[in-house]
């Protein structure tokens, strides 16, 4: 047994007092950095619903095109889906089976596009009766 003698000076502390820590989720796109690296797309934020992924040709895939690189795709899973973006110079827009629109900007102007379900849309410069160079800016889905 321990006597009041032999604990005096020893300092203890609650575990109990302290609180679990807090996970922030920024809804920064994992791995952006790299993909800037690679594939010049610049991915900022979203909500995991409409993801990167290779332009294989299946149906499923939202495609959109820019004169400024290759084809660029995404998956959109669950009901909704939104991705903060930067791809310039886009001129088109494939959709899926989602309801979709693109915001987009050319100078200081911002314009949205309704992305026509599973067919061709014209975006940007094709949908602009000067023919600016639109930068693709967010990315939003429903079912």
């Amino acid at each position: 047994m321990t006597s009041q003698a032999d604990t005096e000076g020893i300092a203890t502390q609650s575990i109990a007092d302290e609180g679990p820590g807090y996970a922030v989720e920024d809804f920064a796109y994992p791995n952006a950095d790299k993909i800037l690296a690679e594939q010049k797309i610049k991915l900022k934020r979203g909500d995991g619903h409409i993801l990167l992924a290779e332009c294989t040709g299946a149906p499923e895939l939202m495609e959109i095109f820019s004169h400024k690189q290759e084809k660029v795709c995404f998956r959109v899973t669950g009901d909704k889906g939104y991705l903060s973006l930067e791809i310039p110079s886009v001129f088109g827009v494939k959709g899926n089976d989602y309801a979709a629109q693109v915001d987009m900007s050319v100078g200081a102007e911002e314009k949205s596009f309704t992305v026509d379900r599973n067919a061709w849309t014209a975006v940007g410069e094709t949908a602009d009766d000067r023919g600016r160079a639109f930068m693709l800016l967010e990315i939003r889905t429903s079912k």
